[in-house]
């Protein structure tokens, strides 16, 4: 069975508009060691707090792990107790998770390329559909594998993580399309009404100024490269793998500054700055997604950097309402991460998140007031709650109702934009 999805576009999906996220990688590091973020952020150590305070600042969405290394003993054996501790904490703190599966983490011995790994990632997502069923009541949400184009690009020819597959980007992305439809299928199996976001970035490229000869290189690369995982997951492309648009289901649209690149001639990507006239709206790359795919949209993650983080905010959500005055129907935005991560390269704390973390002793959590008030400050224009209530938490009348986002998006649009006032 599928889910009926008749009138998805236009229903309420979520229980509030912002959303957040935990950073939950679990890869093998090109040093050949296993990173757990999880553990690495403190978020274990602090999820009834983290979870707390998320719902304290409106958040009744938050996308958390299921970390598949970790739970899949073999065999068919699995271990739920961390899972158990986030479900507890999150029916606690009336929070809805979006269950992250696979997020660039597989366990030891896996052959991304083999059937038998698709198959024992099915047999993972249905007991992980059947865990997630029966210690909490619906609505259901997973990320059956987390950005797998930009996971197919990480994981081969940029060598940053296993399996290392140099040469065979396209292969791979082949190969976790596969997983990932068979894993929506596995968990349907046990809930038909489960629901699916399948995140990834949403790029612009374009040619250097001197080489406009290159521009159809750049097109390639925005319009069907980085679009293919969704492509193949819908059955635009690829029908032989099966997907559909109820595969798809809910398009997760990623965005930080640097997915907005120039293309040069050596394949060689380079971030276009905040003000280079190049780049493309955010409104105009939502819309696109929309026509393209006509399924429910959110943003996945976006984040901005530093100081920089209510800014980048503000200037989400103009874009965002624009979208949605434009027809987009996007059901929320997910704030990632919730509290901030350390680099991938340096190790060093990114500071990109609603909270700062004080060190890698205690976690101490420090929240950014000026991205926490401008948050604030978009609840109100968006007539928000500021705190998740009790009475709303899975009940489908306490879900955004889209019309009325829309209905304010197209208030903020009449009245002008408010004055930012954000601390300094």
């Amino acid at each position: 069975m599928q889910p009926d999805v008749s009138a998805s576009c236009d229903g309420a999906l979520f229980p509030t508009f912002f959303m957040a996220g935990f950073e939950c990688s679990t890869f093998i590091w090109k040093d050949n060691e296993r990173k757990d973020y999880v553990a690495a952020t403190g978020h274990d150590r602090h999820l009834k707090n983290d979870l707390a305070a998320a719902m304290d600042l409106g958040i009744g969405v938050v996308r958390e792990a299921i970390r598949w290394p970790q739970v899949d003993l073999g065999g068919g054996r699995y271990d739920w107790s961390s899972v158990r501790s986030v479900q507890d904490a999150a029916t606690e703190c009336k929070i809805t998770p979006i269950w992250d599966l696979c997020h660039y983490g597989f366990p030891d011995g896996c052959d991304l390329f083999s059937d038998e790994c698709v198959e024992r990632f099915a047999n993972y997502c249905r007991a992980a559909a059947e865990f997630a069923t029966s210690s909490a009541k619906g609505p259901y949400f997973f990320t059956p594998i987390n950005e797998i184009t930009f996971f197919s690009a990480a994981a081969s020819d940029l060598a940053w993580m296993y399996p290392f597959a140099k040469g065979r980007e396209k292969e791979l992305k082949r190969a976790l399309v596969r997983m990932d439809i068979a894993g929506v299928k596995a968990i349907r199996e046990i809930e038909p009404d489960a629901r699916m976001v399948h995140v990834d970035p949403i790029v612009h490229a374009v040619p250097p100024p001197n080489r406009p000869d290159l521009a159809d290189e750049a097109l390639e690369e925005e319009h069907r490269d980085a679009m293919e995982a969704w492509d193949m997951l819908c059955g635009r492309i690829s029908p032989e793998l099966g997907g559909s648009p109820e595969i798809l289901d809910i398009v997760g649209v990623n965005v930080y500054h640097y997915s907005q690149v120039q293309l040069n001639a050596d394949k060689k990507r380079q971030t276009l700055g905040p003000r280079d006239p190049r780049r493309k709206p955010l409104s105009e790359l939502l819309e696109f997604a929309w026509d393209r795919y006509n399924r429910p949209i959110i943003i996945g993650e976006t984040s901005g950097y530093q100081d920089t983080r209510a800014e980048w905010l503000r200037m989400t959500m103009e874009e965002s309402l624009k979208a949605l005055n434009a027809g987009v129907r996007l059901h929320g935005v997910c704030l990632y991460p919730f509290v901030d991560v350390p680099d991938w390269w340096t190790q060093k704390w990114a500071k990109i998140g609603i909270y700062d973390v004080a060190d890698k002793d205690s976690f101490e959590r420090i929240p950014c007031d000026a991205y926490i008030a401008e948050l604030r400050r978009w609840q109100k224009t968006l007539d928000q709650p500021e705190n998740v209530e009790a009475d709303g938490y899975g009940n489908r009348w306490g879900r955004v109702q889209l019309a009325e986002v829309q209905r304010y998006a197209a208030k903020w649009a009449k009245e002008g934009a408010p004055p930012t006032e954000v601390p300094a």
